[in-house]
């Protein structure tokens, strides 16, 4: 094999490459990149769970497979100075060579690196890559980090005719987006485990392309984009019926400036301690929104501030944590706080982005 591309090209494919990569792992192929020059350059890596193949420009001189460590590929094109870069194999390694430099890997026996499987192209749901990620990052947060319960640790991706909805729920809250896109050829209910969503958001971060295709399948889901095919496996299990938690009834509502909010509970976290307990008191007959924080540690703090107030009067606690984490997923400048009622869920709409929905659960005491 003999191939040469630019430092910047292979880098960037090698970043993506070595974060699939198996880490540990007993079978030492699954720790490389498998570089493959045949009619194109392609990067692949894998850990079972999830591969990436990623195909970059450059010029092949001689055709042929090899295998590096992710780790010492990705380190040694790092360390170079010069942009063109020339891979060759040499008596079965890896030679690397640049301007005032040369470095040559072991490699690794590439026979029994898995194969990827192929979906068909075309049969996804074409989507805006920024609105995909938009949508995985507005919910992740709120899947539990544990896989004891596993749909419960994963992102749980709806493809519907004409939308696909993201949900993420670990039982305390809730967070769901829903995307408009183009018909989907096939529908399909998916459950992606949080680390691979973290990693799918982390790949579409690093590309400039517009729109990507996402094909749901049984046992797994496959995103394409320009010159990068993203795999990742799917849990076999049933997401909750999450709509008939969301309370069809509205007893207390607020409608205020999202930043005020913000900024009240940046405040809470302070005087919260460990617990980071909140309370909310809304007298809508008085126009009164407040809320408490207190701990023996710090002191105490009650601030009202500004709000549109309709319905019966509530005092309800809440984690902070919980009810920060949703608001960088709301576009609009305002949000609504709908009460079910004491000891029933509080949801969190934005005014003007109708898109997104928070579920949050009130604490007993």
């Amino acid at each position: 094999m003999k191939l040469s591309t630019t430092k910047s090209q292979i880098l960037n494919a090698t970043i993506l490459a070595e974060r699939i990569a198996g880490k540990k792992e007993t079978l030492p192929v699954l720790s490389c990149i498998l570089i493959e020059a045949e009619k194109e350059i392609v990067l692949r890596s894998t850990n079972l769970e999830a591969g990436i193949e990623i195909k970059i420009g450059g010029e092949i001189e001689e055709k042929g497979i090899i295998a590096v460590p992710a780790n010492i590929f990705s380190q040694t094109l790092r360390s170079i100075g010069s942009e063109k870069v020339t891979l060759r194999s040499e008596e079965g390694n890896l030679l690397i060579e640049s301007k005032g430099t040369k470095t040559l890997i072991k490699a690794i026996p590439h026979g029994e690196f898995p194969a990827f499987s192929a979906s068909e192209k075309g049969s996804g749901v074409q989507l805006p890559r920024e609105r995909f990620l938009e949508a995985i990052q507005s919910v992740v947060y709120a899947a539990s980090p544990s896989m004891i319960r596993p749909e419960l640790g994963s992102v749980y991706v709806s493809v519907k005719a004409s939308s696909v909805v993201c949900v993420a729920t670990d039982s305390f809250r809730l967070a769901e987006k829903t995307l408009h896109a183009q018909a989907a050829k096939h529908e399909a209910d998916i459950l992606i485990p949080l680390k691979h969503a973290g990693e799918l958001a982390y790949i579409l971060e690093r590309s400039d392309t517009d729109t990507i295709e996402v094909i749901a399948e049984d046992v797994q889901m496959t995103v394409a984009l320009d010159g990068i095919r993203y795999v990742s496996r799917v849990i076999d299990a049933q997401f909750p019926n999450y709509k008939d938690v969301i309370p069809k009834d509205v007893a207390t509502e607020a409608t205020l400036l999202k930043n005020d909010l913000a900024e009240m509970l940046k405040k809470a976290r302070v005087f919260a301690g460990q617990e980071q307990h909140l309370g909310f008191h809304i007298y809508p007959k008085k126009k009164i929104f407040s809320a408490t924080a207190r701990s023996s540690d710090v002191g105490e703090m009650s601030d009202s501030i500004d709000a549109a107030l309709e319905g019966e009067d509530i005092d309800i606690n809440f984690h902070i944590g919980y009810l920060a984490e949703c608001l960088s997923s709301i576009e609009s400048d305002s949000v609504t706080l709908s009460f079910a009622g004491q000891g029933r869920p509080l949801v969190v709409k934005g005014v003007s982005d109708p898109s997104f929905l928070y579920l949050v659960m009130p604490l007993n005491r």
